[in-house]
């Protein structure tokens, strides 16, 4: 397939974008709709530019609650892994109530969040948390199970113990699998956090995260700052 000239894929994504603006113009103009239903580009920027310090603080705050239940379900995830690739019967018991739990939508278990955790940073953290820590348990699990069967035979005949069974072979070999859950928790977790600001956040310090403001800007028919 001929690649594209570069100057032609840089500005591909300008021209779109350029018609996607020209289009929303053509149609609020065509509709007659105001501005508290549809603002235009530039009401948005200027109210963006308004409310930059207020946004950039709530950005603040959302990527630490993402970043925070990221990293608890990267490290609980891999050591979950761990247990139920070195247990059959653990395996057997608990990975279905795993997936069970994975299944569940979050939104259900908001109100028991918020009165274990409390609202704030540590419900949201646990929300993301509880949205990320899934794919990486199954994924990592997936990579420990999937181990060449060869190699864990050419262990086995060297007399390796378990031990060194999943740290020097399975644990390698399923890097791939755990890096693969980890880029989709990753792209998970700014979505647990804003839904768990918009749920269990509050404005405590001077500000809330990203979900907060709005449900905050909606309540105030700040349409354009929603924006």
């Amino acid at each position: 397939m001929k690649k594209l000239p570069p100057l032609l894929v840089w500005s591909l994504p300008m021209i779109s974008g350029a018609l996607f603006v020209a289009l929303w113009y053509a149609v609020r103009a065509a509709s007659g709709l105001q501005s508290w239903i549809l603002p235009t580009p530039v009401e948005i920027m200027l109210a963006a530019w308004h409310e930059q310090a207020r946004l950039l603080a709530a950005a603040g705050h959302t990527a630490r609650g993402a970043l925070g239940g990221f990293v608890l379900a990267a490290g609980l995830g891999f050591f979950t892994s761990l247990l139920l690739g070195v247990s059959r019967s653990l395996r057997a018991g608990l990975y279905p109530w795993l997936l069970v739990l994975q299944m569940t939508p979050v939104i259900v278990l908001t109100p028991i969040i918020m009165l274990w955790a409390g609202p704030g940073m540590p419900g949201i953290i646990t929300i993301t948390w509880l949205i990320s820590y899934f794919p990486i348990v199954a994924n990592m699990t997936q990579g420990l199970l999937s181990t060449d069967m060869n190699h864990v035979a050419l262990f086995r005949m060297a007399n390796a113990s378990r031990l060194q069974e999943m740290l020097l072979l399975r644990v390698p070999s399923a890097m791939p699998y755990y890096l693969a859950g980890l880029r989709i928790a990753a792209t998970l977790a700014p979505i647990g956090a804003i839904f768990g600001e918009y749920m269990v956040g509050n404005s405590s310090g001077g500000t809330g995260g990203l979900g907060f403001l709005v449900y905050s800007y909606n309540t105030q028919i700040k349409i354009p700052a929603l924006f």
